[in-house]
């Protein structure tokens, strides 16, 4: 065959540079970028080049756990979403780990807090490397492992 890896629908992937080592994600080839939660957003500039500050909750359906990141900002872009509402975001570049492959990926930042999944994994972000299979899921991680009750 192509020697590609193959996703399914949902695939588990880490943002070495966020410290976070597993978030779900939906492997979604009807979205051109990729998109992150983002639960708060605070622009900066740094040496006179454009950041972003923001956090996320990685852990689908909570929001005990935060992670606070920065990120230089690569564009800022009006993007469409299933729905039809247009919403201009920030756009940052950082890698993507699927098991042993980084990928580096650019990524909007938006708030998900209600949507099933806290990211997407867009077209462009596969393009050439991996290819999708919607009947299958988690391909290329295992899940993490499960957390006592105490931590």
């Amino acid at each position: 065959m192509s020697g590609k890896k193959t996703l399914g629908w949902r695939e588990w992937l880490a943002l070495p540079e966020f410290g976070i080592d597993y978030i779900k994600a939906k492997i979604d080839t009807g979205a051109r970028t990729s998109a992150l939660h983002a639960f708060y957003l605070e622009p900066f500039d740094r040496d006179g080049a454009p950041w972003v500050r923001f956090g996320i909750h990685p852990n689908q359906g909570s929001s005990r756990v935060e992670v606070h990141c920065e990120a230089p900002v690569i564009d800022r872009r009006t993007v469409t979403d299933s729905g039809g509402h247009r919403e201009e975001r920030y756009v940052i570049k950082t890698p993507v780990r699927l098991g042993e492959q980084s990928v580096e990926v650019e990524i909007t930042l938006t708030d998900r807090e209600n949507m099933r999944f806290r990211m997407l994994l867009g077209r462009t972000a596969m393009r050439g490397q991996f290819l999708v299979d919607p009947g299958l899921s988690y391909q290329i991680r295992p899940r993490p492992p499960k957390k006592r009750s105490g931590d």
